[in-house]
């Protein structure tokens, strides 16, 4: 039996959420908070073994209650938002209870992946009353979700957001086998990613070997997240790094420098020349995009031209690619236990021989930037 706590400054939102909740019987609401500092005291008193927060309540907000829980009582944390995913900045966002609209500084994104970078693990849209489980709707989506994150061991904090003693970033001294500069770099991430795709992108601009360049070839992401947040993923990596970032289209060139996203429920794949392609086929490893589908095509356009890197996820979708790329002659990295939020996607492309190097996060950046730019091989 899963335990949640749900927290929303609407009665009509905790209701509706309840009764949703309520319909299935692997899942309890175990309490209810109002506030963020309510959230507080109910997680220490309830113990559950998942939040869902709002994130616009009155007093303590949604993003205090989610830095204070991480830090206190740490547990995983579902954001949910408005309907319709995000508003134009300084625009009027709808109430739950349907009364006059509040005024919102920063689009529902914002709100999204800054949650994400406190902690949270996930961000999805709120259901409405017309949403039931079974229909593919929003309401499916959250207890799915539910379901899949009440088991994610969670820290007292990201350990992207940790400082390390001394104040130095730390710095790999693993040797590499590289038999051609690389031209092409392909990241796939589920569970976590978002923060970890902060820190490889900011940190490709600012990596110590790299003498404060940027990386020289393109960088080309699958995410697993869920409908709707794309677009607003690329915009938050694009605004909160210095590397330029969008959703790819359909027969777009790749440039050197930029981090293209593969869309919702289309697999992304490269062709010779670094042509990106969107493909409707089936799901691979579970998933569309796939990561798998991505690696591949990576090995059959590039071979030794390429970067693979596996992060945080679950399940084991990538390591099929990952393997292949590997065995095309690309270099392969996975992120290490430690670093990651779920280490499924990793673990699975350690154990199957996929990964040449096993870094932790705040690592990879800098080698990306070495293999890019061959500072030393």
């Amino acid at each position: 039996m899963i335990r949640i706590l749900i927290v929303d400054d609407s009665p009509t939102a905790r209701l509706l959420l309840r009764m949703l909740f309520e319909l299935d019987s692997g899942l309890v609401v175990v309490g209810e908070a109002r506030s963020g500092r309510e959230a507080l005291t109910r997680c220490v008193e309830l113990q559950p073994d998942i939040v869902t927060m709002d994130i616009n309540m009155p007093g303590m907000d949604g993003y205090e209650a989610i830095r204070l829980i991480m830090s206190e009582s740490p547990r995983p944390i579902v954001v949910l938002t408005a309907a319709g995913g995000a508003y134009p900045a300084g625009g009027a966002v709808p109430s739950a209870d349907g009364a006059a609209p509040s005024t919102n500084t920063d689009t529902l994104f914002d709100i999204s992946f800054k949650a994400i970078e406190l902690g949270a693990l996930s961000v999805l849209e709120k259901p409405t009353l017309h949403d039931r489980p079974g229909s593919g709707n929003n309401a499916e989506t959250l207890i799915n979700e539910i379901k899949t994150m009440a088991g994610v061991k969670v820290v007292s904090r990201p350990l992207w957001l940790q400082k390390r003693a001394g104040g130095a970033p730390p710095r790999s001294t693993a040797p590499m086998l590289l038999r051609e500069r690389p031209a092409i770099i392909g990241i796939g991430v589920s569970t976590g990613g978002p923060p970890a795709l902060q820190t490889i992108l900011a940190g490709l601009t600012t990596a110590p070997a790299s003498g404060g360049g940027t990386v020289n070839a393109p960088i080309v992401i699958v995410q697993h997240m869920s409908r709707g947040f794309i677009a607003g993923l690329a915009s938050w990596l694009a605004q909160t790094t210095r590397i330029p970032c969008q959703v790819v289209e359909d027969g777009q060139i790749l440039l050197a420098g930029a981090a293209y996203l593969a869309p919702d429920d289309r697999h992304l794949v490269i062709r010779r020349g670094g042509i990106a392609a969107l493909d409707n086929g089936g799901a691979v490893d579970g998933h569309r995009p796939s990561v798998t589908a991505l690696f591949e095509s990576l090995a059959l356009s590039y071979g030794p031209r390429a970067v693979g890197v596996q992060l945080t996820g679950m399940g084991q979708d990538g390591a099929r690619g990952l393997l292949a790329m590997r065995n095309a002659g690309a270099y392969t990295i996975a992120q290490d236990e430690s670093s990651s939020v779920v280490y499924g996607m990793p673990k699975v492309a350690v154990e199957m021989g996929a990964a040449m190097e096993t870094l932790p996060i705040e690592l990879i950046a800098e080698r990306l930037m070495i293999l890019t730019q061959i500072l030393r091989c």
